[in-house]
């Protein structure tokens, strides 16, 4: 699993990949690794672009709030990037939208919060049904 980070998320980044490695994941740091200034944008369309191209199935993204890199990642096809701020949203994102990007903000969540929203999103499965036809219009609007 590739996951980024961009200054404001470095250390919240290094927890989440012991998480991953704890749970059996193998994760993949494609930066930051320094609390030096940097620009979101690059380590949003680095794990964007693994999932979009299907190097990874799923990625992680961590920024001061996770809006930014949502958004930055969003624009890569059939990457599905969402924000969450609590475990239920975290489950609500995989089930309901096929999350397949997690984008998190370290200055607004603390690191066991994190820790909790990365577990549910990992455990929840997509449910498809009536779900599928509305992902599907994500990339084909109207």
């Amino acid at each position: 699993m590739y996951v980024g980070a961009d200054h404001a998320g470095v250390a919240l980044k290094a927890r989440l990949l012991a998480e991953l490695e704890r749970l059996g994941y193998r994760g993949v740091d494609v930066g930051a690794t320094t609390a030096e200034s940097t620009d979101y944008p690059d380590f949003a369309h680095r794990v964007a672009r693994a999932v979009e191209t299907g190097e990874a199935k799923r990625g992680v993204l961590v920024c001061g709030t996770g809006v930014g890199m949502a958004m930055a990642a969003n624009r890569h096809p059939g990457v599905r990037a969402a924000v969450a701020w609590n475990p239920d949203v975290a489950e609500l994102v995989r089930r309901h939208n096929d999350a397949n990007v997690l984008t998190l903000g370290a200055r607004v969540l603390d690191e066991e919060e994190a820790v909790r929203i990365l577990e549910r999103w990992l455990d929840a499965p997509f449910d498809g049904g009536r779900h599928v036809r509305r992902v599907h219009k994500i990339e084909e609007p109207g």
